[in-house]
């Protein structure tokens, strides 16, 4: 099968399409015939060797986690899943490849009216968003301050806040202003004299941070909060230093909750907003695009 693989850590240029054994699924799994991968920050990241002391990596390695495809085969013990259901979640292989193996019971089925590409936005995104406002313990009536609000994790936590009945303001770019509070965030552009900014919309403080961006803002955040006290990024390095939480935890992968999330994408009560669509083999651009941020929505691999 064509996969992606790198065999040395690196910028993109290491990433590399070559044929690969397709995998067996064993106890517990099943094999899926991969329609959309998503690309994550975390990618580049474990690409590049950032990320060895959390996420130690064997070479030569296939990168991503994410897809959205069809049941091509199944293991051991699988009883809820049989070749030819379509579904989404985290693959237990690198998912930029042709086939991935996954355990069956982090898969949730893809609603029909889901396609592929917005299916794969989904599993990473909603995962980590509830897992950083779960931390935060954000509540109804809350103000919560979300940098890089309109990405793809951004643009999943505002949404999720505001059902929660929070307040959100959302940092992004000056393009994405508009995104932003169509998600029903208050748009903020993020950048020089933030603070002050901040403050204008929200006299009473902020009563939470979350940082996605890891575009420097962690200092600004903690004035606003008078502390480190409910800040978590998921994006900044610097969190350790700073005294502030970094969210580094195991995902939950809850195929109920994500099963939930993709109806509501299927019926459009849920957004979720492709930023661009490469095909397979270019995969180092995807992660080009990825690396640079900036990004509005999600970056996804289509695979044929």
């Amino acid at each position: 099968m064509k996969a992606i693989v790198f065999d040395a850590f690196g910028g993109t240029e290491v990433l590399h399409e070559t044929e690969i054994d397709v995998p067996e699924p064993g106890a517990g799994q099943v094999r899926v015939r991969v329609h959309a991968v998503g690309v994550n920050p975390v990618d580049g990241k474990i690409r590049s060797g950032g990320m060895e002391a959390i996420f130690p990596t064997t070479l030569p390695a296939v990168p991503g986690g994410e897809i959205a495809g069809v049941v091509d085969a199944v293991g051991e013990g699988v009883d809820d899943l049989k070749a030819g259901d379509e579904v989404l979640g985290w693959s237990d292989t690198g998912s930029y490849a042709q086939y991935a193996l996954a355990s069956a019971a982090v898969l949730a089925p893809k609603p029909a009216g889901l396609d592929w590409t917005h299916a794969a936005a989904l599993p990473v995104a909603s995962d980590g968003a509830e897992r950083v406002l779960d931390l935060l313990g954000v509540t109804a009536g809350e103000t919560l301050l979300i940098h890089g609000a309109s990405g793809a994790l951004g643009t999943i936590a505002v949404q999720l806040a505001v059902a929660r009945g929070a307040r959100v303001i959302g940092t992004a770019g000056a393009a994405n202003q508009e995104y932003v509070t169509s998600l029903g965030a208050t748009a903020l552009v993020y950048g020089d004299d933030l603070v002050r900014r901040v403050r204008e919309l929200a006299p009473d403080g902020v009563d939470a941070v979350f940082d996605a961006a890891g575009k420097g803002a962690l200092e600004d955040s903690i004035t606003l909060r008078g502390g480190t006290d409910r800040i978590v990024t998921t994006a900044d390095f610097r969190a350790r230093e700073l005294g502030v939480v970094f969210a580094e935890g195991p995902q939950r992968r809850s195929a109920k909750r994500l099963a939930e999330l993709a109806r509501q994408a299927a019926d459009g009560t849920l957004v979720t907003t492709i930023s661009a669509a490469y095909p397979l083999a270019e995969a180092a651009r995807a992660q080009q695009a990825s690396d640079a941020g900036h990004n509005r929505g999600k970056i996804v691999l289509t695979v044929s």
